[in-house]
């Protein structure tokens, strides 16, 4: 079954370099961007636009399917190998980012300027 642009766990996105995302936000759509399960268990109808009308640039611009395309499973594989490729960089990147503000030696968030004068105010009074 093609994708269900219509489902309201589908999402696009377009990015200012012209590439775009089609997805489905549970992550349900082995295939996706060019097909859904046939018979998905969270499949949704959208419900906010039911009066809209699409213009020309709207969902229908789907990349071309691949020929083996439902035949075999490397697709899915090699969709479900990049998204854990990605998922275990994350904690990698995080301990950088983090290792990274702790040695600007900056070890929590910036104080407010109310936080600010009541530490004054409580340094005065000592």
């Amino acid at each position: 079954m093609p994708m269900r642009t219509n489902c309201r766990h589908y999402e696009t996105r377009s990015y200012a370099n012209g590439e775009t995302v089609r997805k489905c936000n549970l992550d349900l759509a082995p295939e996706a961007p060019w097909r859904c399960p046939e018979s998905c268990p969270e499949y949704s109808p959208r419900r906010l636009d039911a009066g809209w009308s699409h213009g020309t640039l709207g969902v229908r611009d789907f990349a071309e399917e691949p020929d083996s395309l439902g035949e075999d499973d490397s697709i899915a594989a090699l969709l479900d190998a990049a998204e854990d490729i990605v998922n275990s960089a994350g904690p990698d990147i995080m301990l950088e980012i983090e290792t990274e503000r702790l040695s600007k030696g900056r070890r929590g968030p910036r104080m407010g300027k109310k936080n600010r004068a009541k530490k004054r105010k409580k340094g005065k009074k000592r």
